[in-house]
């Protein structure tokens, strides 16, 4: 009998798993939890509701919580939001903007005041919080010295957002001057940029009658719209600012976050006029239940609400653990749910080959957004749900994304339904098997393939709309449409044509084509032209490896520092060197089901062909190397045990920082590693090979010297 798959092993509870399982879930957690986050913070695009998204990390948290020895350096839970994007100059946060645990019931509730209780030692005392709606839109952080605003940046990955500062300064909502006395030298003021439903649909309006694209939901618009290159295009778009946090501040103007509400309004901020301060768990219950009632009344799109301590010492006693605070929690709202018809299933092929079916409704609306497609994920999800052409289903949108089928109402099915044969072969023109893949213990995998890779149009089509992606090589003019018409003509197979193009433009006339002229044509080889520099890390995200995404690849580029030094690794590992495959699963971030990618797509003689003609056509910048001089530059690192003075990532950090390359396990390639309590295998491993082992102080000691 097979050992059960990925699939299987995501339905069994997690106090039935065995150590070897729950280590195999923590793996796919992150990877799929990771992925998600980068559509959510960088693409502004995410794919799964905020229901699911929420299922993941909790049975992630309940995982660990039950094998903490089981931790991985790259847990969901050790991370906020992703990367940025790169669209903008990077900003390090002063203070870390971290995310909130979530509680999802009543007696998640009840459980969170309880936890502080014991934490404070309170017993009976009454404890004040301040209860305010949570806003969907796009966190922010201004920073102020001595009163006038000098940057804003959004949140990234907690550490590291993107300057938007240009375009934070035609929001309406920002002050450019803080009024009031009492102003401190230094002030971060942090919260939530938001668009209401009215001006949201009046911005789709104008998007659709001058034929641009329209916006899937407020969240979305508000995102895309700060997120402008064009500062004159943000400032058209009609965005709020909410202000209910604060980062660095060189002295605090209250001492409650009640008092500090009170002091963003009185230096010229918006703040939520219906935050309130409540006293006991059934107020805040209450007042959930209100917002709940109030949700689709308001102008604005909320998802729950955020309760936190009032009193800021107890904030500062309670500190973190992790990702979040101790003393906030946001209580999210069910999902929205509705029922409707599924007229058709349609099967839609990624880049990967993967053929997703998508059920076809009749148009429902679901929380103020019109719905015609819900995802169905696979084929096995169809069977389970036994989903068929014609029943009645119910669909579930949280989040302001793609909905899901969440079941059939089996008493309105229709006599003529009828069940959806998956297809065996490829909907492309040459109707290639679809193959179920097997994973390397033999159970059969959930996803279906088309097995013609390169050779399958919607494969190539795909790899080739990655390629000039935004995250990619972000070429201005070459969208989706642009890629099928050049791909139907025969002008672009791989990524090398794109940068041929200008060079065959003699035989291929592009300035005779429908919708092109010179000027247009000129400007699209001008675009081309300019990204024939790229820096490393986005050049191995523009290949379209599977399992490789921005996160990973900014991983390679850091720990190989050079595409010669990658690609030398990578046709190492095509041949099998268990040596080169050992010193890669040292970096940290990357494990097996990256390095298998890695290994199957330079083993392909077709990708290495393409590879090697792609970088005659451009220049891969090498990785950033933060500092040269310091005395850990160019030293490997391994961090274990629990760090006292800072966080694993902010120890993580000032080593990348310093020129540092920080892994994720200990090998004979390891110079350093810093053990604090609790360290136990790497400890061990880094005595056995005679690596220098440092305590925490000793840490910071040789950081300062450098």
């Amino acid at each position: 009998m097979f050992p059960m798959s990925a699939k299987d092993l995501s339905r069994i509870p997690v106090e039935d798993l065995t150590e070897a399982q729950a280590a195999a879930e923590l793996a796919r957690l992150s990877r799929e939890i990771a992925e998600h986050d980068a559509r959510y913070y960088q693409e502004d695009a995410p794919i799964i509701s905020d229901a699911e998204y929420d299922a993941l990390r909790a049975r992630n948290a309940a995982i660990e919580a039950r094998f903490p020895a089981l931790v991985r350096p790259d847990s969901p839970s050790r991370r906020v939001g992703a990367a940025p994007a790169g669209r903008f100059p990077k900003v390090r946060h002063a203070v870390p903007m971290l995310s909130l645990d979530n509680a999802f019931s009543e007696g998640d509730v009840r459980d969170f005041v309880e936890r502080i209780r014991r934490f404070l030692r309170l017993g009976d005392a009454p404890i004040d919080f301040v209860a305010e709606p949570k806003i969907d839109g796009l966190s922010l952080s201004l920073r102020y010295e001595r009163g006038v605003l000098v940057a804003g940046a959004t949140r990234g990955d907690g550490s590291i957002g993107e300057d938007v500062t240009a375009n934070v300064k035609t929001l309406a909502d920002v002050p450019h001057r803080l009024a009031g006395t009492h102003v401190p030298a230094i002030c971060e003021v942090r919260g939530e940029v938001y668009m209401t439903k009215s001006a949201f649909l009046a911005l789709n309006e104008r998007q659709a009658a001058a034929g641009e694209p329209v916006f899937a939901n407020p969240r979305n618009a508000a995102a895309g719209s700060l997120r402008q290159k064009d500062p004159a295009v943000t400032a058209s778009r009609p965005l709020g600012f909410f202000a209910y946090a604060w980062g660095e501040m060189s002295e605090m103007p209250a001492g409650t976050q009640s008092g500090m509400t009170e002091w963003f309004a009185a230096c010229g901020f918006k703040t939520n006029p219906l935050m309130r301060l409540c006293h006991s768990v059934d107020e805040l219950l209450a007042f959930h239940r209100e917002m709940e009632l109030k949700r689709g009344a308001l102008d604005y799109d909320i998802d729950g609400v955020v309760y936190k301590v009032d009193r800021i010492d107890w904030q500062e006693r309670l500190g973190y653990v992790s990702r979040s605070p101790r003393w906030a929690v946001a209580h999210k709202f069910p999902a929205e749910k509705a029922t409707t018809v599924v007229k058709a299933i349609d099967i839609q092929v990624g880049r990967t080959g993967a053929l997703t079916p998508v059920a076809k409704l009749e148009p429902v609306t679901v929380g103020g957004v019109v719905v015609q497609n819900a995802t169905l994920h696979n084929e096995d999800e169809i069977a389970r749900k036994d989903v068929r052409i014609g029943d009645t289903v119910v669909i579930q949108r949280a989040g302001d994304v793609i909905p899901q089928v969440l079941g059939v109402v089996l008493e309105k099915r229709p006599a003529h339904a009828q069940p959806f044969q998956f297809p065996r072969r490829c909907p492309c023109s040459l109707h290639t098997p679809v193959v179920r893949e097997r994973t390397a213990s033999g159970a059969e995998g959930a996803v279906a393939r088309c097995s013609g890779e390169f050779a399958c149009p919607y494969q190539r089509i795909e790899h080739l709309r990655h390629f000039v992606s935004r995250r990619a090589f972000d070429i201005e003019g070459l969208g989706e449409k642009q890629i099928a018409f050049f791909y139907a003509q025969g002008w672009l197979k791989e990524p090398a044509d794109i940068f041929t193009l200008e060079e065959r433009n003699e035989s291929i006339r592009l300035q005779e084509q429908e919708g092109y002229g010179e000027v247009s044509v000129r400007n699209l080889f001008r675009a081309i032209n300019a990204r024939r520099e790229i820096p490393l890390e986005r050049f191995i995200y523009a290949l379209g490896i599977r399992h490789v995404g921005e996160t990973t690849a900014r991983a390679l580029a850091r720990g190989y520092g050079s595409w010669q030094a990658f690609y030398d690794a990578c046709l190492k590992l095509a041949h099998g060197d268990q040596e080169t495959r050992q010193e890669m699963d040292a970096l940290d971030q990357i494990g097996d089901t990256v390095i298998d990618a890695l290994e199957a797509y330079f083993r392909e003689p077709h990708n290495r062909r393409i590879v090697e003609r792609l970088t005659k056509q451009v220049r891969i910048r090498d990785a950033e190397r933060p500092a040269r001089d310091s005395r850990i530059a160019g030293k490997t690192v391994v961090f274990t045990g629990t760090l006292e003075q800072m966080t694993r990532e902010e120890a993580k950090a000032l080593a990348e920082r310093l020129g540092a390359k920080v892994a994720g396990s200990v090998s004979k390639n390891t110079d350093f590693v810093v053990a604090g309590p609790g360290a136990g295998s790497k400890l061990a491993k880094a005595r056995e090979l005679g690596v220098t082992v440092l305590s925490e102080d000793e840490w910071l000691a040789l950081t300062k010297q450098g």
